[in-house]
């Protein structure tokens, strides 16, 4: 019989044992992002794939937020966030520890997400952007390369948050199948 796992049955982290355990490798770089509940999901994704931080930028809410709690259940205490004033002071800082920039946007040349497979011996941050505008001009103008989640229907855009979950789990899979065969010692 197929049954639902009980949440004590999942091997969850600790908020502590999260933040103790090695890195992925990945940031998240939220770019005025105007709703707090599609942070608060953000946060959530980002834990979900152990992602090393959270940079929130500009007009993003931060952390106390009851808004952001909400779709965050308590991921905004695990994900270590950072805030900054704008968003190409933490692309500054980010290139300044080793990550490769990568704004997710549709741009003249943007890479197809379904044509691109994470390097695993690279540190990404990725910037997601406003709901509406999109990755600033400015940071995709600062990034390495653009990458895009390929669109069939009427409309070419999704939700920031179903942006990140999307991309999140595009780029884990790799690295994550990366670190197994290191594990295995291939």
């Amino acid at each position: 019989m197929n049954r639902k796992l009980l949440n004590i049955e999942l091997g969850r982290l600790s908020p502590e044992e999260y933040k103790e355990s090695p890195e992925s490798g990945i940031a998240v770089v939220l770019d005025n992002i105007r709703s707090a509940h599609n942070v608060g999901s953000a946060f959530r994704s980002s834990d979900s794939f152990k992602i090393d931080k959270v940079c929130l930028c500009g007009i993003c809410a931060v952390p106390p937020s009851a808004e952001i709690h909400k779709s965050a259940l308590g991921a905004e205490f695990s994900v270590p966030w950072e805030h900054y004033d704008d968003t190409l002071d933490a692309i500054r800082r980010l290139r300044a520890e080793g990550y490769v920039i990568v704004s997710v946007e549709q741009t003249s040349d943007s890479v197809k997400l379904d044509s691109f497979t994470p390097d695993p011996s690279v540190r990404y941050a990725l910037i997601f952007g406003n709901e509406v505008s999109g990755v600033s001009q400015q940071a995709v103008d600062a990034s390495d390369f653009s990458i895009e989640i390929p669109q069939y229907g009427t409309k070419h855009s999704l939700n920031v948050s179903v942006s990140v979950g999307i991309i999140l789990w595009a780029f884990h899979r790799p690295l994550t199948a990366a670190a197994r065969l290191r594990m295995d010692g291939v």
